[in-house]
């Protein structure tokens, strides 16, 4: 029996994707177009991944260079000033998510484990009206691992009663990880696990 649900946030409540490619190309405007490239590929191929571990793939592994921790933190910073700007409309919502969180919020001990930054993560829940669902709302630069196994740990949920919804391989590792179920959504590469295609269906096997 399901209790417990812990949401990633990007791609699974919000349609992010493409504004947070947009933030990457606009504080590396600077460095060459197909290098920025080459980091929206793995933006995109590790979408559960926070802004820090991305800004210092760019510089470690595409461009070969070193960054000091405060660095990577003056571009993260960057990126959540944009993303405070874009992401704060409410048509980027995913419909069918908010519809099941209004029918789950009742019924489930529902959490965001994100890899979106946590304070930029806490702001835009607010400003989007979705914050009122959720026990807890915790983001980056935390690692999604951690994250999960805190709120098992705080709230003493059994894992057999928990599970993750994400939409990529990292919330799949977080999940294993932990040893809690995970559901994919809303990426076909993760239909080899358990998936889900519509919110709709899905509430209905909860139900039964």
């Amino acid at each position: 029996m399901v209790k417990n649900i812990l949401f990633d946030f990007d791609g699974v409540i919000l349609d992010s994707m493409p504004i947070r490619e947009f933030g990457f190309s606009e504080i590396f405007q600077s460095y060459k177009k197909e290098d920025v490239a080459k980091l929206l590929v793995f933006h995109n191929q590790n979408g559960g991944w926070s802004r820090f571990v991305k800004i210092r793939y760019f510089y470690e592994n595409i461009l070969n260079q070193n960054i000091l921790d405060s660095e990577v933190q003056i571009y993260a910073e960057k990126f959540s000033q944009i993303m405070r700007k874009e992401l704060v409309n409410k048509k980027y919502l995913i419909s069918e998510t908010v519809q099941f969180l209004d029918w789950a919020e009742s019924k489930y001990n529902l959490h965001i484990v994100s890899g979106s930054e946590d304070k930029e993560l806490n702001y835009l829940c607010e400003k989007l009206d979705v914050a009122k669902y959720f026990q807890t709302i915790s983001g980056s630069p935390t690692k999604k691992i951690i994250l999960v196994q805190n709120i098992l740990e705080k709230f003493r949920y059994k894992k057999s009663e928990t599970i993750l919804i994400g939409d990529s391989i990292n919330d799949f590792e977080a999940s294993k990880e932990n040893n809690i179920k995970f559901y994919g959504f809303n990426n076909l590469e993760l239909n080899k696990f358990s998936y889900i295609h519509k919110f709709q269906d899905f509430k209905k096997k909860l139900e039964n």
